[in-house]
């Protein structure tokens, strides 16, 4: 079904993120000097995410070398849903080469914390864990001949990096529902 994500409120605080990683290892969000945090709401099987994957990873990766802490979540219901489960999700880390934890949100609690719907979904966060950035990845949707380039989520890791303040006109992203359990 597609669905339009939430527009979390400007500077709300980073919810707390401590998630299994697709490998089995804990993820405790780090509490060290840090630019600013990328939290990317994904999954394995949604066209919209396959349609951005490989340029998604490389903008996200070039972030971590910025030092962001990068985070992909995937909050699907991946027993419903198979091909999101922590299996598949290994295959697209060494796929896509993800230079960043793609974590596993069993309960879905940390996509309700967010207002996540979505995927893809993305919030930017700054140095002070405030939320500068929530919306999509760029204007590409699968067939709408679109460049797949980052654009939107570039520009706002650009300005939490640099500390220009949003003037709050950001599009929501637009993507597959978050397949919550029943």
């Amino acid at each position: 079904v597609l669905t339009q994500s939430n527009m979390l409120p400007l500077d709300t605080e980073l919810p707390n993120i401590n998630l299994n990683n697709c490998k089995g290892s804990r993820y405790i969000q780090p509490q060290e000097d840090k630019s600013g945090f990328v939290v990317a709401f994904i999954c394995n099987h949604c066209p919209y995410v396959i349609n951005i994957k490989e340029v998604m990873s490389d903008i996200l990766n070039k972030a971590v070398i910025l030092n962001f802490e990068v985070v992909a979540i995937n909050s699907n219901d991946w027993r419903s849903y198979p091909d999101d489960s922590p299996e598949n999700m290994i295959i697209d880390v060494e796929k896509y080469n993800y230079n960043f934890p793609y974590l596993i949100d069993e309960t879905q609690d940390t996509a309700r914390a967010f207002l996540a719907e979505c995927t893809p979904e993305f919030y930017v966060f700054n140095s002070e864990k405030k939320l500068t950035y929530r919306g999509r990845f760029d204007e590409s949707t699968p067939g709408n001949g679109k460049e797949v380039n980052g654009k939107d989520l570039i520009e706002a890791i650009k300005s939490t990096k640099n500390n220009y303040k949003s003037d709050g006109d950001q599009i929501p992203s637009m993507g597959c529902n978050i397949k919550w359990k029943t």
